[in-house]
């Protein structure tokens, strides 16, 4: 009994070294909740050429909103009121800047031809930053 034991975890300890390089290197994700209307979707178009850039590399899955579960979603990463893009990278809105600064992917992108002027606090360079981070690229 002791011998199958002892092989038991000898077992579980091999296949933890085999398989934990694996869950280590686990593939980043990006949540995109948006609302499904212009100008939001206009926002989203220089969002959706990085991710592009990115295809095989980044889970990407998309939420409405709107949707009950978009907004069970962002209650969930303590966003409520009418938020018209959230971009999570690995579930987190935030992200540290090589400046330092931390910004949020919450709201429109700051960039020009924005309609009516909506523009954030982030850009799509901060968040193609954010999302190499998360691949381990410089």
């Amino acid at each position: 009994m002791n011998r199958r034991r002892q092989f038991i975890l000898m077992l579980g300890a091999s296949l933890g070294f085999l398989l934990g390089p694996i869950a280590l290197a686990a593939q980043p994700s990006v949540e995109v909740i948006a609302l499904g209307h212009w100008p939001v979707q206009n926002a989203l178009k220089p969002v959706r050429e990085v991710l592009a850039k990115y295809t095989g590399k980044v889970r990407v899955t998309e939420l409405d909103a709107e949707s009950a579960d978009g907004e069970k979603r962002l209650k969930a990463v303590g966003l409520k009121g009418h938020i018209p893009i959230a971009l999570l990278v690995n579930g987190s809105k935030s992200f540290k800047r090589p400046d330092g600064k931390t910004i949020e992917f919450v709201n429109f992108p700051a960039a020009a031809g924005n309609p009516l002027g909506l523009n954030g606090a982030w850009t799509v360079a901060d968040f193609e930053t954010a999302l190499r981070a998360a691949l381990g690229e410089k």
